[in-house]
């Protein structure tokens, strides 16, 4: 398997991922609060992105050159506790399936203007009509999984 098939291997992985984290999420926040909820969830993330770390890379130095550079490249840790946090709060309220839609509608409106206008350094990607109706697809379809 070449490297794009790694690559979507883990994006697959993200997304399986991701259904069980809104679920237990949910269930954690119900449980704790879902302020306490994002903390607990923080702090295992970051134990195990440390493990990770210090396992293939045997050295912090990485992690130390990161805190180092530009800090809107840290948005990335501050966007993890917004979703994390929005998951928490939306999935025992309007399901799984919904929390998840609405999810994938933000990222993909986002990122199509990200794409658009090359935001924070990325290659520009014109903006087509193609791409305009499965935006407005995936809209509706999110807007029909709020239906119960």
């Amino acid at each position: 398997m070449g490297s794009t098939g790694v690559a979507a291997s883990f994006a697959f992985a993200a997304g399986l991922g991701g259904a069980v984290q809104i679920a237990v999420q949910g269930r954690l926040g119900d449980r704790i609060g879902s302020v306490e909820a994002l903390a607990c969830a923080v702090v295992v993330g970051a134990a195990t992105a440390l493990v990770v770390v210090l396992v293939a890379r045997r050295s912090l130095d990485g992690l130390r050159a990161g805190f180092a550079g530009p800090k809107w490249l840290l948005l990335g840790g501050l966007m993890s506790a917004l979703i994390v946090l929005s998951i928490t709060v939306a999935g025992p309220r309007i399901g799984i399936v919904a929390t998840t839609a609405l999810l994938i509608v933000g990222q993909f409106s986002l990122a199509t203007a990200i794409d658009r206008f090359g935001w924070f350094g990325v290659q520009q990607v014109p903006l087509a009509w193609p791409r305009l109706l499965g935006l407005a697809l995936l809209a509706a379809g999110a807007a029909l999984t709020l239906k119960r």
